[in-house]
């Protein structure tokens, strides 16, 4: 056989495309045996996460508040971000950062910052990377009772009420999510 100018013995070709599908096989054969092992997570859908923000919004402008609300997914990235109308330009910045300790820590930040001020020893946290914002108004978002990303708010006058704009956000995508049958089918 040639190719090109180049004469290529059959007997190569025929080697190369053996190895070749020996090598296919191998992969994939492998790959399937070790996908029914990778471990699965649940994720939160960019619909779901959009009516989260919009009802912690929504709960913030029927007290007056002009807040932005952030939604950061399990890994700390941000997945939605709204800004009322009127929020100050630094309530992007401290709703994603809420949302994002919420997530990252699992705990809410209302929590989190009055458990700093008890204990003296734990005031570190503030400080384990520039993400991490320690005040009112994040709360771990969860579906099934994995932690799947976290909601901030920011803006409201306190972190009490930041954190009840968030609630509502968590309380919509409750009502959202469907229970199950007693029988688990």
């Amino acid at each position: 056989m040639t190719k090109g100018n180049v004469h290529v013995p059959r007997r190569k070709i025929g080697l190369t495309l053996y190895l070749m599908g020996a090598m296919v096989l191998c992969l994939t054969g492998g790959g399937l045996a070790q996908a029914e092992h990778l471990p699965r997570e649940t994720v939160l859908p960019l619909a779901l996460a959009q009516k989260t923000a919009a009802a912690g919004l929504a709960k913030c402008e029927e007290g007056g508040y002009k807040v932005s609300v952030a939604i950061a997914d399990r890994g700390g990235n941000l997945k939605v971000l709204l800004r009322g109308d009127g929020a100050g330009p630094h309530t992007t910045d401290s709703s994603f950062r809420k949302a994002y300790t919420a997530a990252s820590l699992r705990r809410s930040t209302l929590h989190l910052a009055e458990l700093v001020a008890k204990v003296p020893s734990i005031q570190a946290l503030r400080d384990m990377n520039n993400k991490i914002l320690i005040l009112g108004g994040g709360l771990p978002i969860k579906i099934e009772g994995e932690v799947v990303g976290g909601i901030g708010v920011g803006g409201a006058p306190g972190g009490h009420l930041d954190e009840a704009c968030a609630a509502a956000g968590l309380a919509s995508l409750e009502k959202t999510q469907a229970p199950k049958p007693a029988n688990g089918k």
